[in-house]
C-alpha cells in the first residue's frame, strides 16, 4: 500500500451538531455527531478515495505485526461533535464481552480538539459505590451526582478504561481513539425522545454488573518521544501528539502502521496536502515519510 487518505462515515446521533462540516465532513443529514476516521467495523468503515473500503484493501502485513496478533483490527478512531450531552454510559472488558457478547470491549482515550466555555465531561465516581447506590441513583436519574465532572480544554487527554462510567458533556469536539468495537451501556439518555417519540434503549443490569465502583483518579499517560508527546499507550492503541511548525520526519515500520490525524491547522504529509479534520493510513513497513506545516498531528499505532 501507499499513504492514503481515509474518508470516513459519518453518524447523524441525535445529540450530534455542524461543527465537523468545518473539518472538512460532508452528510446529507442533519447533524455530524460522529465521524469514524479510520474503521474498519461493519457499523461504519472508512473508505479510500476509489470508494473501496480500507479493510478491503489492507492486508494484515499493512497492519503490521503488533496488530496482526489480534483476532481483527484492533483500533477505531473517531470525531465526535457533542452539541448536546451523550448519554451516561459504560464499556465492558474483554474478558466480559466475550463471554456475554461474542466480541470485545471498549477502552479509549480522548483528546479534547475544541471546548466551549464551560464544556466538560464526567468520568467515574467521586468516591467509592455500592452496587446498590449504583442502581438507586439509576433509578431515581440521579447517577450524574455520583460522578466526576471535569471543566475541559482545548489540548487535553483523558484516558477512559473499560468499565469507567462516562459521559461527554455538550460544547466539546473530541478525537476519540478506542478498541474497535461497538458496544456500549446507556444508562441514563436525560429521558430524551427519537424523532418517534421514543426514549434510546438502556442496559442498566449489563452496566451494573460492569461498571468499575471505586473512586475514579485520572492519571492522563504522558512522557516525551520523538520530539512530540506520547499522550495514550494500552495494549490496543498508542497516541502520540506533535505541534508541526515545520517539516518533521516520522517512520511506520514493520511492527505497526500508522494514522495521522490532523486536529488543526494545515500541512502535507508526503507531499500531500491536509488540513484539520483529515486522516491518512500509511502502512506498516512504508518506512520514513515526511509531514509538514503549521499543524497539530495524533499519529496512532499499535
Amino acid at each position: 500500500m501507499e499513504i492514503e487518505k481515509l474518508y470516513p462515515e459519518t453518524k447523524d446521533f441525535i445529540w450530534g451538531g455542524n461543527k465537523l462540516k468545518e473539518y472538512g465532513k460532508k452528510t446529507d443529514k442533519a447533524c455530524i455527531a460522529e465521524s469514524w476516521e479510520l474503521s474498519f467495523h461493519p457499523a461504519g468503515p472508512s473508505r479510500l478515495a476509489d470508494g473501496r473500503t480500507l479493510a478491503e484493501v489492507a492486508k494484515k502485513s499493512d497492519w503490521g505485526e503488533n496488530a496482526a496478533k489480534f483476532p481483527f483490527f484492533p483500533v477505531l478512531i473517531k470525531l465526535i461533535d457533542s452539541a448536546d450531552n451523550l448519554s451516561v454510559q459504560v464499556h465492558p472488558s474483554d474478558e466480559y464481552a466475550l463471554k456475554n457478547e461474542g466480541q470485545f470491549g471498549k477502552t479509549e482515550m480522548w483528546y479534547i480538539v475544541e471546548a466551549e466555555e464551560g464544556a466538560g465531561i464526567y468520568l467515574g465516581f467521586r468516591r467509592d459505590v455500592t452496587a446498590e447506590e449504583f442502581g438507586k441513583a439509576i433509578e431515581d436519574n440521579t447517577v450524574l451526582e455520583l460522578l466526576n465532572f471535569f471543566p475541559v480544554k482545548k489540548g487535553e487527554h483523558y484516558f477512559i478504561a473499560a468499565g469507567t462510567v462516562h459521559a461527554i458533556g455538550k460544547g466539546c469536539l473530541i478525537a476519540e481513539i478506542q478498541q474497535n468495537s461497538n458496544l456500549t451501556y446507556r444508562v441514563y439518555d436525560y429521558n430524551r425522545k427519537d424523532a418517534s417519540g421514543k426514549g434510546r434503549e438502556l442496559h442498566i443490569e449489563k452496566a451494573k454488573q460492569v461498571a468499575n465502583l471505586h473512586r475514579f483518579e485520572n492519571c492522563p499517560y504522558s512522557e516525551a518521544y520523538n520530539g512530540g508527546t506520547r499522550i495514550g499507550k494500552c495494549a490496543y492503541f498508542t497516541v502520540t501528539k506533535y505541534v508541526l511548525t515545520g517539516e518533521k520526519k516520522l517512520s511506520a515500520d514493520r511492527k505497526s502502521f500508522n494514522a495521522v490525524t490532523f486536529v488543526s491547522g494545515q500541512g502535507t504529509i508526503a507531499g500531500r496536502e491536509a488540513r484539520k479534520g483529515d486522516t491518512f493510513f500509511v502502512p506498516a513497513g512504508y518506512g520514513e515519510y515526511t509531514v509538514n506545516g503549521n499543524a497539530e498531528i495524533l499519529v496512532t499505532e499499535v
